[in-house]
């Protein structure tokens, strides 16, 4: 019998040292005292006192050779709990899994429950941004589904200022790292960002919690846990005045979110809303960071509550109503129904504009096809109406002509006929007739008719009122069809704009239909073509997508191989239409994504015809020069028309040299660029001690140059995972390229420092620096800046040494030099430091 999956807790932080690993610990303590039982997989204390108490008195598991987590033996000693700290951490080469989250999802699935740590820096998704605030790119990444799936997160917080007395007072790092540490990952605007980043992304996680356990449990009274705002737009210019209010709104409460929706009438009761307007008020919501939702209710009103308690709002705000006074006689609005309707946990603010009160056509409040109403109205006027006018034609005393009252009674089957419809105008033609026979057509009394003309007459006016009724519900029915038609030409039109411009992929337009018909989940189902399995393309929605079609409330064909499967609800018919067009919409989307990948894989095709193209382009002219030279120096050898002195003899031998080294150089490049953009280069990681390999990689240095290049590389450093001929290779271009540049006699130094889990290599050159908005585009193969001389290479070293530094997990950046000049910034991942330390060690022992 299969296990049941472990749990998952994570803690999460902002930086190293808010405390992450002694919360872990701290729990797993509270574990072993209530009777759990709790072993340490991997717990890295850093040499942290604080740290390495904790782990007194809790069980470890041996840890492999290499100070990796020994799963196997996790396995066999199973127990309930299990920590493995540093969830991102790569592990080293040789064990059964790549990355340590791997680890963890392996003892998941046996059934054991892990609690680890995580910083937000190393969420893969976040990597572009983390790079922007600390201007360095994490090597160590976990993808975020794994930390998403996790059944419970923790933040733990530390605030900026604080985290920094910590760091000062030698808790997070030794004394020496100190100073290097606070200058730069560890700065104010850096640590705030990050902590800001930490809170929202938790903050987005609960919200998903909130959602699927509200959607779970069938809550639909709303919870205020944040300000959700939500802007009710008919299409008119007051629009934008209501938007722009919202947003203020918003920006009172911290994470306010602002959600402007448009409900299209299927019945004809609200005026169509002019498409342009309706963009520019899309594009106003989005600019103020809002979201824009289109949706098709029956009830204005009641779509509009439902919208706004499916998405948790707290606040609704809508424009005071633009109709006429006398529109009132014939029912309340929608403000006013949205306010009498929303209950205690719904605020709604009725906001002033231009436009109230200028009219916007007669409104039409909630009902079938002439609202309810309406239809209440046609059947008191059809019925009650005839009664009334028979006791006040009665009361007169006197008769007017059985004529006049025809017409009478034939105006209040045509008014019945306009406020009800068919139904309401045939009761009053009937009731009309009966009363017309009995009070007021001769013999009176009776139902018998003694003149023919009567006969006439009444039928007259029974044809005249069946004809009326029939002509306003025809009129009727085909408004509610012409509503209807323009709001799913609406959507569509939206979608196939929104899928033109790029701005819709297949997520946003599952997630789109789903919103529209108010349903629980919209998957896209795709057959294999070798059986009759069905493969999920894509699904949103809190509640479960359906597997198969047969599984789904609806199903839409859509082609031979796929189908739009929606499940919360049974969907009229009249809607397959939109869902044929959603479903036609979903297949073209998931094309271009497909078209994407492949436009992608052109792309990189395309590059290595550029390259091509390029290394043809150096072989005619760089890799000739030094040939050229060859060829001039062995040819003046070999003339006997020549007697050499020793002296000339061997110029021309160190010329014949110094090309030969030239041209290896070159060709070298050559050949590892080629073997990069093959991906053919496999890094051989394992641990590398730096003080054995600069050294070898300044060999290459010229003679007359070699003085100039000053080492400051301690030997307390930790040793680096690296290839370690591929690191000598990056530090001989770099080098190599900071001498060339960096005039004489300035020094070029090459430092090294640790910085947490990383080792930093700088090489510091006084030359004339490069321009922020070339730093990116010197490490593209082939790029020689305006500055350099001709005849110095073909502009592959430092595109070379990029692409083994990122082969290495490492990274190659661009710094300007305090006072002038480029500093390259190699960064290296760090080995654990007790390994580490011991192999130094008893190496340099």
């Amino acid at each position: 019998m299969t296990p049941a999956r472990g749990k998952l807790r994570i803690y999460l932080g902002a930086a190293p040292g808010v405390g992450k690993t002694c919360a872990m610990l701290e729990e797993a303590h509270r574990r072993v005292e209530r009777g759990t039982d709790c072993v340490v997989a991997v717990v890295d204390h850093r040499d942290r006192p604080r740290t390495e108490r904790r782990l007194d008195g809790l069980e470890t598991v041996p840890r492999r050779p290499d100070g990796e987590a020994d799963v196997p033996a996790v396995l066999r000693r199973r127990p309930a709990v299990a920590l493995v700290d540093d969830l991102a951490h790569t592990n080293a080469p040789g064990g059964r899994n790549a990355k340590r989250w791997q680890d963890v999802v392996e003892l998941l699935d046996a059934g054991i429950e892990v609690i680890t740590t995580v910083n937000i820096q190393h969420l893969e998704s976040l990597g572009d941004l983390v790079k922007s605030i600390t201007g360095v790119r994490e090597p160590e990444t976990v993808p975020d589904e794994m930390v998403r799936r996790a059944d419970q997160i923790e933040l733990v917080d530390m605030s900026p200022p604080a985290l920094r007395r910590r760091l000062a007072h030698g808790n997070v790092y030794p004394p020496d790292r100190i100073d290097a540490q606070v200058s730069h990952y560890f700065r104010l605007g850096n640590l705030t960002a990050l902590r800001e980043l930490a809170l929202l992304w938790v903050a987005d996680r609960v919200d998903e919690y909130l959602t699927r356990y509200r959607s779970e449990h069938r809550v639909s009274a709303v919870w205020g846990s944040r300000e959700r705002i939500v802007v009710g737009l008919t299409g008119g210019p007051e629009g934008r005045t209501l938007i722009r209010r919202a947003a203020r709104l918003a920006e009172k409460g911290a994470g306010g979110e602002v959600l402007a929706l448009h409900v299209a009438r299927r019945d004809g009761g609200l005026p169509p809303a002019p498409p342009r307007e309706l963009a520019l008020q899309r594009t106003l919501v989005e600019e103020l960071g809002g979201t824009f939702h289109h949706v098709v209710g029956e009830d204005v009103p009641t779509a509009l509550l439902e919208f706004a308690r499916g998405v948790n709002a707290t606040q609704i705000v809508l424009g005071v109503s633009r109709r006429k006074a006398w529109h009132h006689v014939l029912g309340p609005g929608v403000s006013a129904t949205v306010a009498r309707d929303s209950g205690p946990d719904i605020d709604v603010h009725l906001v002033t504009h231009a436009e109230v009160g200028k009219g916007r056509g007669l409104p039409i409040a909630r009902g079938s096809r002439l609202g309810r109403s309406r239809t209440t109205a046609g059947w008191v006027a059809g019925v009650a109406g005839p009664a009334l006018l028979t006791l006040l034609l009665l009361g007169m005393g006197g008769r007017i002509g059985l004529a006049n009252e025809m017409l009478l009674f034939l105006a209040l089957t045509v008014a019945a006929a306009l406020l009800g419809g068919l139904l309401p105008s045939l009761a009053s033609a009937a009731v009309g007739t009966l009363l017309l026979n009995w009070y007021f057509t001769p013999p009176e009394g009776t139902l018998s008719i003694s003149e023919p003309r009567n006969v006439l007459a009444l039928a007259v006016f029974v044809s005249v009122a069946v004809s009326v009724a029939s002509a306003v519900d025809l009129a009727a029915r085909r408004a509610q069809q012409a509503v209807r038609l323009r709001a799913e030409a609406e959507i569509l039109s939206y979608l196939a704009g929104s899928l033109l411009r790029g701005g819709s992929g297949l997520q946003a337009l599952l997630e789109r239909v789903r919103e529209t018909f108010s349903l629980e989940s919209a998957a896209l189902l795709e057959r294999e073509d070798t059986d009759a399995r069905w493969t999920c393309a894509g699904s949103v929605g809190p509640g479960p997508a359906a597997a198969r079609p047969e599984d789904a409330d609806v199903e839409v064909p859509v082609g031979d191989r796929m189908v739009l499967a929606l499940s919360g609800r049974v969907l009229p018919a009249e809607d397959r239409r939109v869902l044929a067009a959603f479903g036609a919409q979903a297949a073209v989307a998931l094309e271009h994504q497909r078209l994407r990948r492949e436009a992608e894989r052109a792309r990189e095709l395309a590059e290595g015809n550029r390259i091509r193209t390029a290394l043809l382009a150096a072989v005619s002219h760089d890799l000739r020069t030094p040939l050229a030279g060859i060829k001039a120096s062995v040819s003046s050898l070999r003339s006997e028309d020549v007697e050499w002195s020793p002296e000339d003899r061997a110029e021309l031998l160190a010329a014949i040299e110094d090309g030969a080294d030239r041209l290896d150089q070159l060709v070298g490049n050559l050949l590892d660029m080629s073997r990069l953009h093959t991906g053919t280069v496999t890094p051989l990681i394992r641990e590398v001690d730096l003080d054995e390999v600069v050294p070898r990689a300044l060999g290459g240095v010229p003679q007359d140059q070699a003085g100039r290049v000053a080492l400051d590389v301690p030997e307390s450093l930790p040793m680096v995972a690296a290839d370690p001929g591929l690191l000598e290779r990056v530090l001989a271009n770099v080098v190599e390229n900071a001498v060339k540049y960096s005039p004489a006699p300035a020094p070029v130094r090459v430092s090294a420092s640790a910085l947490g889990d990383r080792v930093e290599l700088r090489v510091v050159d006084r030359g004339p620096g490069v321009p922020e908005e070339t730093k990116e585009r010197m490490f593209e193969p082939f790029q020689r800046l305006g500055d350099a001389p001709r005849g110095v290479g073909v502009g592959l070293g430092l595109a070379v040494a990029r692409g083994f530094a990122e082969a290495m997990r490492g990274a190659l950046t661009a710094e300007d030099t305090p006072g002038g000049g480029l500093t390259m910034v190699l960064t290296l991942p760090a080995t654990r430091r007790g390994v580490a330390g011991e192999a130094v060690a008893a190496r340099r022992a």
